[in-house]
């Protein structure tokens, strides 16, 4: 699988002034790692959004949000948004903003 490089790019523009934000190739796909931690990711054309258990019933409700079942089970915590509902900068902006505020709960990784 590949990623969509051009919500990529829209998704390097909501986090440019953020700190601590690396990218990694990983799941066939581009992961968004704060801390050591992914937070978003896309694979193909969706945004693989972490938004903890916390979040997950209201996200499944959004436009465009499905289960992430990337390994056939489906993944509590994670989300699949498609193109539907990342439109508006402004969805992109609150998908991304919604999955480092949840991020930035838990510990740092170590690096290794």
């Amino acid at each position: 699988m590949a990623y969509g490089e051009a919500l990529a790019r829209r998704v390097r523009e909501v986090i440019a002034d953020k700190r601590g934000v690396t990218e990694r190739k990983m799941f066939g796909g581009l992961a968004f790692m704060l801390r050591g931690n992914m937070f978003v990711g896309i694979l193909e054309r969706s945004l693989m959004a972490r938004i903890g258990l916390a979040n997950y019933e209201r996200a499944l409700a959004s436009p465009g949000a499905r289960q992430m079942d990337f390994t056939g089970k489906p993944m509590r915590g994670y989300v699949f948004v498609d193109e539907e509902g990342l439109k508006a900068a402004a969805d992109l902006k609150r998908w991304v903003g919604l999955c480092a505020d949840f991020v930035a709960t838990l510990p740092a990784k170590a690096k290794k």
